[in-house]
């Protein structure tokens, strides 16, 4: 009879919130930069456009902020409940990691937020565009102490290991570990990447209902250019850290390629596109593959190979079908959000971005697709460490709480009840908010004469609005 004991349990249970947690800080980081870039815009050029998106966005930001800090809340618990263990050895490292984030980020965040939200007829446009960038930067530093305090468990150094517990000798080698410089800016790409496709299905959505919407037009516009740029430069980024998780995790490259023996000399690393990964007799059934192209990306040359899964111990051999499958949904959809961008740039090219619906509709679809492949992204990197929770020290299996499963069952179910009712209220209540369509000078101050903005004196010396740019022109 199938069963599932504590770890197991325990495991289910942190993927399953950190699951749901990493959607919204990720939403967040992505957003609130696209909100620092509206207002310079709008300060810039006082077109009410940019400030109208700018207020559109704010309202789900908060709500997405709001629902990002509860669900963190809940796995600063679960490190004492089903991970005491973990939390004894490690915590001198990791805790310190992780006050830095409350103390230096989430303190500036929330603070400012309040200003964000509620202050610009208090403080000034000059002084809430500085609250929006300190805003910005606290969601870079909260990302930046989370990405040290995990990139440690990838690729520990700086530490000492005192009666079986790890403690800090360098925090320099610490929060600078090898893998973290890569991981770090693997995932801030990974945010603006995902947060451009929803702001771009969203503009999409409203393109599709009335196509001469000006922040519809506005937001579609930057999105796609977005996309262009830094769809790219994310498949760089991952590939250069590709290369750091060879040479520093080498059994999870082998698990993402589903590589089990060494090829024949000469013959090089095949790309597998598919295949079913049979991890009990160590081979793949159904496998579908390209002959050297493997060793391109994963070597840069043409008969390059890696050491092979059979070649290390069973015992340190992740779940090769888990790993496998995820990375080739991060990087197919990687790879459709790359094609979307360059299909874009044709159409903007020929005058046709804001008329092409099936285009549009096609940006309706993949406005998830950027937070599927951050979650399958995150798969590989977590499913892939184990059997370790900090790679090659500390054992997942000598982690866990020492608690029954039938206790750690039980909280599951409870999460999952919970969660199904508050994130669905959530998400609810973020699509009616994305639902209505941005009416222009609904909120907000009016915009303020600007000479650079090209405004000309209208009669009884009223201003008149500047005109758009060619891409926000309404169409013909």
């Amino acid at each position: 009879m199938f069963s599932l004991d504590a770890l197991q349990l325990a495991r289910i249970q942190f993927a399953f919130t950190v699951g749901f947690h990493i959607v919204f800080p990720a939403f967040s980081i992505g957003l609130a930069a696209y909100l620092m870039v509206l207002e310079a815009a709008w300060l810039r050029t006082r077109q009410q456009v940019y400030l109208d998106t700018y207020q559109y966005w704010l309202k789900i930001f908060a709500v997405v902020f709001g629902v990002g800090v509860v669900s963190g809340l809940v796995m600063s618990y679960e490190f004492g409940t089903n991970w005491s263990q973990f939390s004894y050895k490690v915590g001198p490292i990791l805790g310190p990691l992780l006050g830095y984030e409350t103390l230096t980020a989430f303190f500036l965040e929330a603070g400012f937020l309040g200003v964000m939200l509620f202050g610009m007829k208090r403080v000034g446009p000059g002084l809430h565009f500085a609250a929006t960038c300190l805003v910005v930067i606290g969601t870079h530093i909260s990302a930046a102490w989370i990405l040290a305090s995990n990139s440690w468990m990838q690729t520990p150094q700086g530490y000492k290991i005192v009666d079986g517990r790890y403690f800090p000798e360098d925090w320099v080698k610490i929060i600078f570990n090898p893998s973290y410089p890569y991981r770090f800016v693997h995932m801030l790409g990974a945010t603006y990447v995902s947060v451009a496709f929803v702001v771009g299905a969203v503009g999409a959505y409203h393109l599709l209902r009335d196509r001469n919407n000006r922040s519809a037009r506005l937001m579609f516009s930057m999105a796609m250019w977005m996309a262009l740029v830094a769809a790219p430069l994310q498949i760089i980024a991952g590939d250069v850290q590709g290369d750091n998780t060879l040479q520093y995790q080498p059994q999870k490259v082998a698990a993402m390629e589903g590589d089990w023996q060494r090829q024949p000399a000469g013959e090089g690393e095949p790309l597998v596109l598919f295949a079913l990964p049979d991890q009990a007799n160590q081979k793949n059934n159904f496998e579908i593959a390209v002959p050297h192209v493997g060793s391109l990306y994963l070597t840069h040359s043409w008969a390059g190979t890696i050491k092979p899964l059979k070649e290390f111990k069973p015992d340190e051999i992740p779940f090769v079908p888990v790993v496998f499958f995820a990375f080739r949904i991060m990087v197919g959809l990687g790879l459709l959000m790359f094609a979307v961008g360059g299909v874009g740039l044709l159409l903007r090219r020929k005058g046709r971005i804001f008329q092409a619906r099936w285009f549009q509709r096609i940006m309706v679809a993949m406005g998830p697709a950027g937070f599927i492949a951050m979650l399958a992204g995150w798969t590989v990197t977590e499913a892939g460490r184990q059997p370790f929770t900090v790679y090659g020290l500390l054992r997942t299996a000598d982690s866990v709480s020492p608690v029954g499963a039938p206790g750690v069952g039980i909280s599951l179910v409870a999460f999952v009840v919970i969660y199904a009712v508050v994130f669905s209220a959530a998400v609810i209540f973020l699509l009616r908010l994305i639902a209505v369509p941005p009416h222009p000078g609904e909120s907000g101050p009016p915009a303020i004469p600007h000479r650079s903005a090209g405004i000309t004196p209208g009669p009884a010396g009223a201003t008149q609005e500047p005109a758009l740019t060619p891409d926000l022109a309404p169409a013909e």
